[in-house]
């Protein structure tokens, strides 16, 4: 299953109340799947809280059976409140349902088995003419210790990037959409300056989202700073 796009930016009231995801089918049988919304809450350290929010969202069709090949326009309208304060986030879940195995299939174990595919969009609704404001409150180098896994020895702490953004406008933000550029100093105390990649910055970050009203801290793997002031950057 692929579901595209998986990043939808909406407004509560105007054209842009309403917006398309698209369910394609890569396997070789029909895909049964249904889509469900999510309120979606992060905090600053990026914790998410989810609870189910179907009626903010008029979704059609809400299910379907595609077949081999096959593609789908799911079409969502925002029916929530249309004089929103701030942005809200929701995932769109595009949920893959179990379907009955062909005759003679099930003659092993194996065959009885199916892998059942979530995909998820985020969903973001704003009010119309909302900006973001986005500030950098705290930029450093730190030390951090990796998670380990169960029975696995300890590994020595690498150096990172700890990063602060804190957003006071009513309209979101989604960060990864700029270059991040680092300034400082090395251990040394010799100028050192790191550009981040779109691609490092979307396996570090994801979309970079800041919430409307709220701070995010991120930590970003890059090393060879020193304990001296640093400052972020934001280029086009």
């Amino acid at each position: 299953m692929r579901v595209s796009p998986m990043v939808i930016e909406m407004e509560s009231r105007g054209s842009d109340s309403v917006a398309r995801v698209e369910v394609q089918n890569v396997n070789e049988g029909n895909l049964a799947f249904e889509a469900r919304i999510l309120r979606m809450e992060i905090d600053e350290s990026g914790k998410i809280v989810e609870t189910p929010a179907d009626d903010q969202f008029l979704v059609f069709p809400p299910q379907g059976v595609l077949p081999a090949g096959g593609r789908q326009v799911v079409r969502l309208q925002w029916v929530g409140d249309p004089t929103l304060a701030a942005s809200q986030a929701y995932y769109v879940s595009i949920n893959q349902l179990p379907v009955k195995l062909a005759p003679g299939t099930t003659e092993s174990v194996a065959a009885q088995v199916q892998v059942l595919y979530h995909m998820r969009a985020l969903a973001v609704v704003a009010p119309p003419g909302a900006k973001p404001d986005v500030e950098t409150t705290l930029v450093r180098s730190v030390l951090v210790e990796l998670p380990t896994k169960e029975g696995e020895e300890a590994r020595p702490p690498v150096n990172v990037v700890e990063i602060r953004l804190k957003n006071s406008g009513r309209r979101h933000a989604m960060m990864s959409n700029f270059g991040w550029r680092l300034e400082g100093f090395d251990a040394n105390g010799d100028p050192l300056r790191v550009d981040v990649s779109a691609e490092e910055l979307n396996q570090a970050v994801g979309t970079g989202y800041v919430p409307a009203l709220g701070e995010r801290t991120f930590l970003l793997p890059v090393s060879g700073f020193g304990p001296q002031p640093m400052r972020l950057l934001f280029t086009q």
